[in-house]
């Protein structure tokens, strides 16, 4: 386990020393592959729950997830493209959970122009992922994971092809329902690029924390994310004018589950990063906030949520779990 501990700790440091602030590609993997992340503001990769989407947060959770589960995923996002997602996880003994995955992104159809704006024609774009997890249970509390994934987009004529890894780690206390995770998302590089450059993958660094209150049916999610870049030109304020405050807020998601019983769940969020970059003539507009809720039976669960990207595009996301294990 030290071995393991501090392989992983070794390449977390060099992730952070050679991140750099930059534009990236493959933006897409951005967007939550759960409705009931959805709901927690979009970003959360501590929650431990029998749900086979959460290993597209952390790799590390395939661990809490039943044997030959399965999940679809679909989310409404800008108007005339479509989101969705599918994974599937299956155990290996005691400590080994095993987990493949996919996640595409197309844009419909756009019109191809010339220079001067005549149109010639149209033309398809699609993103796409395939991934697959690994995850160990290296004591009673503590859990690693590794995603290794193949990426590809395709924009008529130009496509560009990427290979990267997500490292997981989570510590959970069933005593008093504490969970907290470290996440590397999205390491890696280019294989084949659009053009002659080479563009970066966009890498996340990501801290968070769920906890159920001991005497009230309320569990509390806090996420910390984008941690290898605190000046960012996205956190000025609308006088453009960089405030600390702004900058800290920006990197935080605030999440609640109310549990209303073992079958139902009720669920909201916020994204501090969200709303202010959506922000029209310096108000929020309801960007940045979610909600959703959750039916779960015994072997099958079903989330809904809705999410406020911007004024002119809610989000709408549905996920569906499947044990074929009968318990």
């Amino acid at each position: 386990m030290k071995k393991t501990a501090f392989i992983f700790a070794l390449w977390l440091f060099n992730a952070i020393c050679f991140a750099q602030e930059s534009a990236s590609v493959f933006n897409f993997l951005k967007l939550p592959a759960s409705a009931h992340i959805t709901a927690l503001g979009g970003k959360s990769i501590s929650l431990i729950e029998d749900d086979a989407s959460f290993i597209f947060q952390n790799p590390a959770l395939a661990s809490s997830v039943s044997d030959k589960t399965l999940n679809l995923n679909f989310l409404t996002f800008m108007q005339g493209s479509k989101n969705g997602s599918a994974a599937f996880v299956k155990t290996a003994g005691e400590a080994s959970t095993w987990g493949i995955g996919a996640q595409f992104a197309s844009y419909g159809s756009l019109k191809e122009t010339t220079p001067s704006g005549e149109v010639v024609g149209e033309f398809s774009a699609i993103d796409l992922a395939l991934s697959g997890t690994y995850s160990y249970l290296l004591s009673e509390r503590w859990a690693g994971g590794v995603t290794a994934k193949m990426i590809y987009s395709g924009y008529g004529d130009y496509t560009a092809l990427a290979l990267a890894v997500d490292l997981g780690l989570n510590y959970y206390n069933p005593d008093n329902e504490f969970s907290c995770s470290f996440v590397a998302a999205h390491a890696g590089g280019q294989v084949k690029s659009f053009a002659d450059t080479r563009e970066r993958l966009p890498f996340d660094l990501v801290a968070g924390f769920s906890k159920k209150m001991l005497h009230a049916p309320i569990r509390i999610t806090v996420t910390m994310n984008d941690l290898t870049r605190w000046n960012n030109k996205y956190y000025f304020n609308p006088e453009g004018k960089s405030k600390f405050g702004t900058i800290l807020m920006n990197h935080f998601s605030l999440g609640v589950d109310l549990l209303a019983s073992d079958n139902i769940y009720l669920s909201a969020g916020y994204n501090f990063r969200r709303a202010n970059e959506m922000a029209i003539a310096g108000k929020s507009h309801g960007a940045g906030l979610s909600a959703g809720a959750g039916l779960i039976l015994s072997r099958f669960k079903l989330s809904l949520a809705y999410a406020q990207y911007h004024v002119s595009a809610p989000s709408f996301s549905i996920s569906l779990n499947y044990s074929l294990y009968n318990k």
